[in-house]
């Protein structure tokens, strides 16, 4: 049994925001509430942990990660991931399919999550399966046989499914399964040779532009086939504010339509790459203020339902060179708490609703997944957030493989104090 005592218990699929203990047996929740230890006090094999100062909340849930095996195990694997998960508070992460080779069937899928058991780091991993054969944009991958391995939505990320008539056909196929199509909103003819966002900053720099219309397009035209083919639709690593509008706009006519946006866009503009630094090279590229400001009310408001990271480790040789030849993404697992927390303490989120970003609605969108709650009777993954801790982002803090953050040795406030799945307690902050 476990009993953690005296936290501020955070749980948006109650409303709940109290001081309260949360009681776990046999891997359920037992009790919620304020004082709910005390019966349970006496019983031996109590395991205690004093969650005074501390915000006890719904383990997180990333949909978004790479973890790069099968294919890059030096850039990161299955148990070097699922630790870096479990030290960021992630009790469920959702691998993407380009992996080499990129899961299209039904054994990479299966080869996948029976790796991820096998390393025992307690973890959740919920796979994305490609929705066509190799990434190529023309024909469509066994989704069926998929989601039958443990597949819970199709995606082609890194590449965006360029033929409206293939797209369409994916859409149709993937709701007969119930899958979630994640779309990488990009139209290739657009951003060829693109560096990063496209402005006056890009040419100041010399760097070819990434316009914002270029996902804007995609995201327009896809919602007209989510339309007809009344699919699950969802936007990867949303970053302009006209894919906002569209998103909001779709919602409002009550489209099966869905967003998420990382902590990097969340937080940081173009401006990061005045320097050149490779570590802020990502796919979308930064944006500017005005886009961020977009993507924080939209989250706020909910026409964006959830924050993933899209941990994107790479190693030194393909980040430590001219920016035009560095390899795109951000290591974001272990920082993404710290990043998005000064969110909250600006009041441009409220504490609840930060939670439900990163916990409820995530799991709202993986059909029959017990998580994203702390309701009595649910299964115990829960994460203990510290909200004042401080700590410094070095290579040894990290559990990764990769440090590719544009953190790294900088110090930062909010991090994990426990982060338990399935009852069991999967990482436990260092003493300072």
């Amino acid at each position: 049994m476990l009993l953690l005592l005296g936290g501020r218990v955070l749980d948006p699929s109650t409303g709940r925001d109290e001081t309260a203990d949360v009681v776990v047996e046999a891997g359920r929740i037992v009790r919620v509430g304020p004082g709910a230890a005390g019966e349970f006090a006496g019983r031996e094999q109590v395991e205690r942990i004093d969650c005074s100062g501390k915000w006890v909340v719904p383990g997180f849930i990333d949909l978004h990660v790479h973890l790069r095996e099968p294919g890059h195990e030096y850039k990161e694997d299955l148990a070097s991931g699922l630790a870096a998960a479990a030290a960021g508070g992630f009790t469920t992460v959702c691998p993407m399919a380009n992996t080499r080779p990129c899961n299209d069937n039904r054994a990479i899928t299966e080869m996948m999550m029976s790796g991820a058991k096998a390393v025992g780091r307690g973890v959740r991993l919920l796979p994305f399966g490609a929705m066509t054969k190799g990434l190529a944009g023309e024909e469509l991958a066994e989704m069926g046989d998929m989601r039958k391995a443990g597949a819970i939505g199709v995606s082609d990320d890194g590449r965006c499914l360029m033929n409206a008539a293939v797209m369409r056909r994916a859409l149709e196929y993937a709701s007969t399964f119930d899958l979630l199509v994640s779309q990488h909103a990009e139209d290739h003819h657009m951003t060829e040779g693109a560096q990063m966002n496209e402005g006056e900053l890009s040419t100041r720099l010399g760097l070819r532009g990434w316009p914002r219309e270029a996902e804007d397009i995609i995201v327009a035209r896809d919602l007209i086939l989510v339309e007809r083919t009344r699919a699950r639709y969802h936007v990867a690593h949303i970053s302009s504010m006209g894919a906002v509008r569209l998103i909001r706009e779709a919602k409002s006519r009550g489209l099966r339509v869905s967003a998420e946006v990382t902590p990097h866009h969340l937080t940081m503009t173009e401006q990061a790459l005045i320097n050149y630094d490779t570590h802020c090279k990502v796919n979308p590229p930064l944006r500017t203020e005005e886009d961020r400001a977009a993507l924080i009310a939209a989250l706020a408001d909910g026409t964006i339902d959830c924050i993933a990271t899209d941990h994107a480790p790479h190693s030194t040789m393909e980040k430590d060179c001219e920016f035009s030849a560095a390899s795109v993404g951000i290591n974001g697992l272990e920082t993404a708490i710290a990043s998005t927390l000064a969110l909250v303490r600006a009041g441009q989120l409220s504490p609840l609703r930060w939670v439900e970003s990163l916990s409820t609605s995530p799991a709202k969108l993986v059909p029959d997944l017990d998580a994203g709650s702390l309701r009595e009777g649910s299964r115990a993954d829960i994460t203990v957030v510290d909200p004042e801790r401080r700590w410094t982002v070095t290579r040894e803090a990290l559990r990764s493989k990769s440090f590719n953050t544009p953190l790294l040795n900088h110090e930062v406030t909010g991090g994990i104090h426990r982060t338990i799945a399935g009852g069991a307690v999967i990482y436990e902050a260092p003493r300072s």
